[in-house]
């Protein structure tokens, strides 16, 4: 029997308690995708392996972070979110660990894989609980969530930037590694599955709706996934490249140890960037997510994405301005992070509820296969000289999105949503009432 078929009874079974938890989780994860950008010159220095061989490493982590997530989300639903995100923690752990010694290329990938596996394990798990937790309120519970993933590191951001200063990048791994896996494994031991009194609840405010709890097979056969997951890949590639290249970009820019100013706060360019940076791409995930559930998930997509080409187009005018720098990253990330809210939401809204955590997982593959566009940022700057082509080349799929989102998605969506208006009446295949079938 599967395990979410079980009534929780701790007290630590309630959607809001469980929301914190998976946050916390995602928060101890975050510095193994936000916090790289400060590992790639120390490495750099020490082996001189280059940079595009070094990002190499953030490639393998996005890839196996989100390819695997489907695989994840299979478990979470079958056997409930505990053992995913234990084992999560436990890689997550191991990979820093890795990172502190590796001593060549193949041991870096190799800590990176395991680091992606451990994250997409975390990552998954928390998004996919939280949308089964908060039925009707997808887009605010996944934001909320997300959140933790993209602001957990801003308050580490500076004590990691001087630990390596003052340590050692090795030891800065080892022990940031160990300390955030141990906490992920246990808050995992304290995560639950939907309680009976929530499937409830949702079965009584849906009595007499129905919803398409779609396969994973039906979901990779809908026109309307793949729009997403190319919209998905657009926005993810641009903020993946500003993530992993930010440090590299301050240093070419000549503003990585520049000192800021602003509001009595003085620290150098780069750590200043990074800290309102995590900030602004945890707040936007449940600031559009709620704004997506009161005005519509592709409006909210078009405002977002719109705000991000224009954003990066000015990074790209004005970012040799210490000051401009680190306002405009705000507004980069700001525009970019709300994807891992409004994405899994409106899977969920299109797909149904019964299989959230698989198909929001083979929706956020769309990272992983963005991720893979971030090495070539190198080999552009490289062969052109600066950073303005691959500025120009981000902000243009940002603007696609934008378009695609209100042109595109949103008739495909309103044409679904017609289609299955009757589905108690006509009960096609993959169509279930909602008291008969959520889980």
């Amino acid at each position: 029997m599967e395990l979410q078929q079980h009534a929780p009874t701790s007290r630590l079974a309630s959607p809001w308690m469980q929301l914190v938890f998976g946050v916390i989780c995602m928060a101890m994860i975050a510095n193994m995708q936000y916090g790289w950008t400060l590992f790639v010159n120390p490495i750099d220095d020490k082996y001189h392996w280059g940079r595009t061989a070094i990002q190499v490493a953030f490639t393998i982590f996005v890839v196996t972070e989100t390819w695997l997530v489907p695989i994840e989300g299979y478990l979470v639903d079958k056997y409930g979110p505990r053992p995913v995100v234990v084992g999560g923690g436990l890689l997550c752990a191991a990979a820093w660990a890795l990172n502190s010694v590796a001593s060549s290329l193949p041991m870096l990938y190799f800590a990176a894989a395991i680091g992606g596996v451990g994250a997409g394990a975390v990552y998954g798990t928390c998004v996919g609980n939280a949308l089964k937790w908060f039925p009707n309120r997808r887009g605010l519970a996944a934001g909320i969530t997300a959140a933790g993933f993209g602001a957990g590191s801003a308050m580490t951001v500076v004590p990691i930037a001087n630990m390596i200063k003052t340590s050692g990048y090795e030891s800065t791994f080892l022990w940031f590694g160990l300390g955030q896996g141990l906490i992920v494994f246990f808050l995992g031991m304290a995560l639950y599955p939907p309680s009976a009194k929530i499937l409830n609840e949702v079965k009584s405010t849906l009595k007499n709706a129905a919803t398409y709890n779609a396969t994973p097979r039906q979901v990779l056969s809908s026109p309307i996934f793949w729009v997403m997951y190319a919209m998905f890949v657009m926005m993810a590639a641009g903020g993946l490249m500003a993530t992993a290249q930010l440090g590299p970009i301050a240093k070419d820019f000549g503003l990585h140890d520049s000192p800021v100013s602003i509001l009595g706060l003085t620290l150098p360019a780069l750590t200043f960037a990074l800290t309102i940076d995590r900030v602004l791409n945890g707040l936007t995930r449940p600031f559009f997510g709620w704004v997506s559930d009161n005005i519509g998930r592709e409006n909210t997509m078009f405002i977002a994405f719109a705000v991000e080409a224009v954003g990066i187009l000015l990074l790209s005018k004005y970012g040799h301005n210490p000051v401009a720098f680190v306002v405009l990253t705000g507004v980069v990330f700001f525009a970019w992070g709300e994807i891992y809210s409004l994405f899994p939401a409106t899977c969920g809204d299109t797909f149904g509820p019964k299989f959230a955590a698989t198909n929001a997982g083979l929706l956020y593959t769309a990272k992983g296969t963005a991720a893979l566009l971030v090495p070539f940022s190198s080999v552009i700057t490289a062969a052109t000289g600066d950073w303005h082509a691959v500025f120009m080349l981000a902000s243009g799929m940002a603007a696609l999105s934008a378009v695609l989102a209100i042109f595109v998605l949103r008739p495909m969506r309103e044409a679904h949503a017609k289609k299955h208006v009757h589905a108690n009446t006509t009960a096609p295949m993959g169509y279930r009432a909602v008291p008969d079938d959520v889980t």
